[in-house]
């Protein structure tokens, strides 16, 4: 054990487990765009592929696709984040309020949310009156008690909307990669694109702790969905586009 001159003791049990960042709002957006793209150019190619379009069409139409929904995505994501952002602080000024007017109240009631929790009324009632002696703990406390959500963690706007433009991008392009190397071979872009979102699915049940094959499956079936609606659309259309 240290001394009172040395560094803060720490527990060992701090060193042996990591937790990953789950409030920087990344990986959510990236995981999202990335299957959006996917789904979305495989389905586009397989609409216009069944519909008789050619090679050159087929890549004009996944290229705007993949501006379009890469755009569409980021600001999407911007915008909702940013909602969400703005009503936790909303909500928090609303706390704040209720500290200011009426603290003997509001600290009765962190106790009584303690003690749901399992503490004695005799420590719930000391950990609340702890936790009101700074103003901004008592904020933070509050809001993350009854919310659900640390107003000081909240996720940035700009990070989920770039991860999810560059993620969408990279998923809506990995379908138009056989056409865009020469080949017009639908089948071909179709399957690619159903092997981009099992490595998507996959990768996405890593970050969960999931079993990979689980994850691969459920994005393939997920995307097959999608490809077997557009496709017959295609079909029945049967529009020559070229």
């Amino acid at each position: 054990m240290p001394d009172s001159t040395s560094q803060p003791y720490r527990d060992p049990h701090e060193y042996d487990h990591r937790h990953s960042d789950v409030s920087g709002g990344w990986l959510r957006a990236a995981v999202f765009g990335a299957m959006d793209g996917l789904v979305t150019n495989i389905a586009l190619i397989a609409g216009i592929g069944a519909a008789g379009a050619p090679r050159g069409t087929i890549i004009l139409t996944g290229v705007a696709g993949l501006v379009a929904g890469a755009f569409s995505m980021a600001l999407g994501e911007y915008t909702s984040v940013t909602t969400q952002n703005e009503q936790v602080d909303k909500e928090a000024a609303v706390e704040r309020g209720a500290l200011d007017r009426n603290p003997v109240g509001e600290m009765r009631e962190l106790s009584g949310m303690f003690q749901e929790m399992g503490m004695t009324a005799e420590t719930a009632t000391k950990a609340a009156s702890e936790v009101h002696g700074n103003p901004d703990r008592a904020l933070r406390v509050h809001v993350t008690q009854e919310l659900g959500v640390d107003p000081d963690s909240k996720p940035s706007p700009w990070i989920a909307a770039v991860s999810s433009f560059v993620m969408f991008s990279i998923g809506a392009v990995v379908p138009l990669l056989s056409f865009l190397f020469g080949s017009a071979e639908l089948w071909l872009g179709l399957a690619i694109g159903g092997l981009g979102l099992m490595i998507a699915g996959s990768f996405a049940a890593y970050f969960t702790g999931r079993a990979w094959w689980r994850g691969a499956l459920r994005q393939l079936l997920f995307g097959a969905i999608a490809v077997a609606a557009t496709y017959l659309v295609g079909h029945l259309l049967g529009v020559n586009a070229a």
